[in-house]
């Protein structure tokens, strides 16, 4: 394969997870009611809203989070693509918007990747992140789904999300603030969610804190999500991470882990409630999450003290459960589940 990357003068080194412009995007519309116009590559841009969108005024719209990868392999791979095609089409029927069929989410994701493959970071300096959008893009006044919409994929060459790389995590427990509500949208990957986390998560790092640890709206016994991910414990080899019941985000790489916990380190995997009892005693701690893949949980502060886990450092099973995702991601290791999806070149 050629040096795609001698095509693009940047310094993969110091990439972050922040948006670098690529070439081009794929772009689709739909008229409420009917099927998906036929989509294609555009350059990427700016585009052109009325004020009254559907997804401006009233958040009718989702998005998703997946990475492209240059593996070991010197190919171009995608890492269970179909797994957010599926979730993306039941975020849509929450919030009206007509679902995207799987085979044009996937072709719409492909085609971008292809297209801007000189943007992928060589293997080991990053990846390429794909953030696929579907949104109410006609005007509407009333509270009601918008008489049109688009579905649009765009690409960015990314580092790590924390600055810190794979450094402990430090979060802080928040009672002050909700992510989700019992039978809202918490389970769906929905705007609106995003941006009630937005504040709770400035205010965690004005503090000096990585992020915020959301506790259930119900009663605030149990934790739920940090903000940006995932959040699982071990305990005497026993994984555990709170349970989906519709107001937790079903991450992809939540299900990887305990995929590959299950079958590969033969750990115990519950799902169920977890209280913060048990996450402060807990023998190691990580989040998982497109962005942050798997990160450990150094500390931990509540409104009374702060409580490390595994001296602040990066547990045994944590590591194992890191090395082996970004293992078969890469493809230096074996893919025994047939996750990897490669692009033909």
């Amino acid at each position: 394969m050629k040096d795609m990357n001698s095509l693009q003068n940047i310094d993969w080194d110091s990439l972050t997870f922040s948006l670098t412009p690529t070439r081009s995007m794929y772009m689709a519309t739909c008229n409420a009611g009917e099927e998906w116009d036929p989509g294609k590559l555009v350059p990427f841009g700016d585009i052109s809203f009325s004020p009254a969108a559907g997804v401006l005024n009233y958040g009718q719209g989702v998005f998703e989070g997946m990475k492209a990868f240059r593996t070991v392999k010197d190919r171009i791979v995608l890492f269970r693509p179909e797994k957010n095609a599926v979730r993306a089409a039941g975020s849509a029927q929450r919030v009206c918007i007509p679902p995207v069929p799987t085979e044009m989410f996937l072709d719409a994701v492909k085609s971008v990747v292809k297209d801007n493959a000189d943007y992928i970071p060589p293997f080991g300096k990053g990846s390429l992140y794909i953030r696929p959008v579907i949104w109410g893009s006609g005007p509407i006044l009333g509270v009601a789904p918008a008489p049109s919409y688009m579905f649009l994929v765009y690409v960015s060459p990314v580092g790590p999300y924390f600055k810190s790389g794979v450094k402990s995590l430090h979060l802080k427990i928040t009672n002050q603030y909700h992510r989700a509500a019992p039978k809202g949208t918490g389970g769906h990957k929905i705007v609106g969610n995003y941006a009630v986390s937005l504040y709770p998560q400035q205010l965690a790092k004005k503090s000096g804190f990585d992020e915020a640890i959301y506790l259930n709206a119900a009663d605030e016994r149990f934790i739920e999500e940090v903000g940006s991910a995932n959040i699982f414990i071990l305990k005497d080899d026993v994984l555990t991470t709170p349970s989906l019941d519709g107001s937790i985000l079903p991450g992809v790489t939540r299900a990887s882990v305990l995929k590959i916990a299950r079958e590969k380190l033969n750990l115990q995997i519950r799902q169920r409630n977890v209280s913060v009892h048990e996450l402060l005693n807990a023998d190691e701690v990580f989040c998982t999450g497109t962005a942050v893949v798997v990160t450990p949980v150094g500390m931990i502060t509540t409104n009374l003290h702060s409580q490390t886990i595994n001296n602040n450092e990066m547990g045994p099973i944590t590591t194992q459960l890191r090395e082996m995702l970004l293992g078969i991601q890469q493809e230096t290791h074996e893919d025994p589940f047939g996750w990897i999806c490669p692009l033909d070149e």
